[in-house]
């Protein structure tokens, strides 16, 4: 019998302070209680050694956690984030340069096609190549009801989530070699749609399908496509989606391990899929939702 005991996945229990920022990108200083990213955690064990990765919506979040651990696990990366998101990338960056590790940072707004093209090129110029893909970056606000959507609202939660996703793909598949690897971020609201985010679980019900068509696509070139599927998890994006106060001081208590995912608990499906160790892994969706089924 071991002598290190197996943590309790129901802790850290205990609900969030009610909280609401006006407008996304939600920054991470504004939030109470701070998001674990890995910061203090996160273990590296080479796994990713000399690897060049770009990861949208790397400054914060899912994204974030990201980015440390594969640079503990030896990659350099290049994130992208909105200008308004730079404190938050800088904060990024000084994690991945304390592992050892370069970090590029691209600012761009992603619903612009050619903000795609020019951040695949920079990443790959600065990186001095490009061998994973991690398109992260999303969009989504509370809808009133099907009545109340604008197209305005419809067409930039489609074009971040789902448009830059394929057009990332695009630009960088011609320069990837054989044991590359695309790693989308689905959803669990791709399997169990909430109504108040109807564009956001489309968008991330379509990445499904993209991956695992990719996926089929890109097999006999030697690159694997897969997705992780979020649950609950306590990012910039909860309290800027304009959630009513009682849903947030609640987030993530409705899972069967009953609490929200902090980022940190995202980053080993990543290094996972990205890694060797995945090697006959490709067209899959790999869920992290505190036990809610996919």
């Amino acid at each position: 019998m071991s002598d290190t005991q197996a943590q309790d996945p129901r802790e850290p229990s205990g609900s969030f302070p009610e909280q609401e920022q006006p407008d996304q990108p939600g920054l991470t200083d504004d939030m109470a209680p701070t998001p674990d990213h890995g910061e203090n955690s996160w273990v590296g064990r080479g796994r990713l050694e000399g690897r060049k990765a770009l990861i949208t919506g790397g400054d914060s979040g899912i994204g974030r956690a990201v980015a440390i651990a594969y640079a503990r696990e030896g990659a350099d990366v290049a994130i992208v984030y909105l200008p308004e998101e730079e404190k938050d990338a800088q904060e990024t960056e000084r994690f991945v340069t304390e592992a050892g590790r370069k970090c590029v940072l691209l600012p761009a707004d992603l619903t612009e096609e050619q903000a795609c093209i020019d951040v695949v090129s920079q990443a790959r110029e600065q990186l001095g190549g490009l061998d994973i893909l991690i398109p992260n970056a999303a969009y989504q606000r509370q809808r009133e009801g099907v009545d109340t959507l604008q197209a305005s609202e419809i067409e930039k939660t489609f074009h971040t989530n789902l448009v830059s996703t394929m057009l990332l793909a695009r630009e960088a598949v011609p320069h990837m070699s054989p044991g590359a690897s695309i790693i989308v971020t689905s959803s669990i609201q791709a399997s169990q749609p909430s109504s108040g985010l109807l564009d956001y679980a489309m968008t991330k019900a379509a990445l499904v399908a993209f991956a695992q068509a990719l996926a089929e696509e890109l097999g006999p070139k030697g690159i694997r496509v897969n997705a992780v599927a979020p649950g609950p998890i306590w990012t910039p994006l909860i309290p800027a989606t304009g959630f009513p106060a009682d849903k947030v001081k609640e987030f993530g208590q409705d899972t069967p391990l009953g609490r929200a995912g902090q980022p940190s608990e995202l980053a080993g499906a990543y290094v996972y899929l990205a890694s060797d160790e995945a090697s006959y892994t490709s067209g899959a969706v790999v869920p992290v939702t505190g036990g809610k089924p996919f």
